[in-house]
């Protein structure tokens, strides 16, 4: 597949703890021609269960957050109007592949870029490839406050910290070289659509 550095969706979810776990926040970015366009959208989302208390603890969203917000089915055309034949980007964005085509059955991406294997390709030998210590050794963090985030591990904050990472490495590659990188860090067989 031919992925050139026009246009992707950063796409970071949040889940209630479940198994699987129910969408409770989702945050799309889009980039073009690896520039951030300013076009953002972001929703909580109430699930049908209850977001369990060890996951409140890791992002920070408990159920009388999410009480008055929409469900996963009043944002679905919202949502799938955006993303129809997009190529999305995330970290480690399998996560993000499980948890959204759980919510939207028919939805497949273009293309799943994931910065995780970009990073272990293009960085090898750092410490940590976590998004937080990603961003922080390639010193991307210091525009995220002003990108109206919450904090790490909301999925706005996260899908910010994303698109820098994302942005930054590919950035780093010889435009010659972009497409076979790009095509080494998507996660999804392009014959048949699904996750490798």
């Amino acid at each position: 597949m031919v992925l050139t550095t026009g246009r992707f969706w950063i796409v970071d979810v949040e889940g209630n703890g479940g198994s699987p776990p129910q969408i409770v926040e989702m945050a799309m970015l889009e980039v073009n021609d690896l520039r951030l366009t300013g076009k953002q959208l972001h929703w909580l989302i109430r699930p049908n269960e209850p977001i369990q208390p060890a996951v409140t603890r890791i992002h920070g969203l408990t159920n009388a957050d999410v009480a008055d917000a929409p469900s996963i089915e009043d944002i679905a055309d919202d949502v799938l109007t955006w993303l129809d034949h997009a190529a999305i980007v995330g970290h480690n964005v399998r996560v993000e592949i499980e948890s959204m085509t759980r919510s939207f059955p028919n939805w497949r991406p273009a293309a799943a870029v994931d910065t995780l294997r970009l990073a272990r390709t293009l960085k090898p030998g750092l410490e940590s490839y976590s998004l937080g210590k990603l961003g922080a050794s390639l010193k991307v963090t210091a525009d995220i406050a002003k990108s109206g985030s919450r904090r790490e591990h909301s999925a706005l904050y996260d899908a910010n910290l994303t698109a820098r990472i994302f942005i930054d490495l590919i950035t780093g590659v010889p435009e010659s070289q972009r497409n076979d990188v790009l095509n080494e860090a998507n996660i999804l067989d392009q014959r048949q659509g699904e996750l490798l």
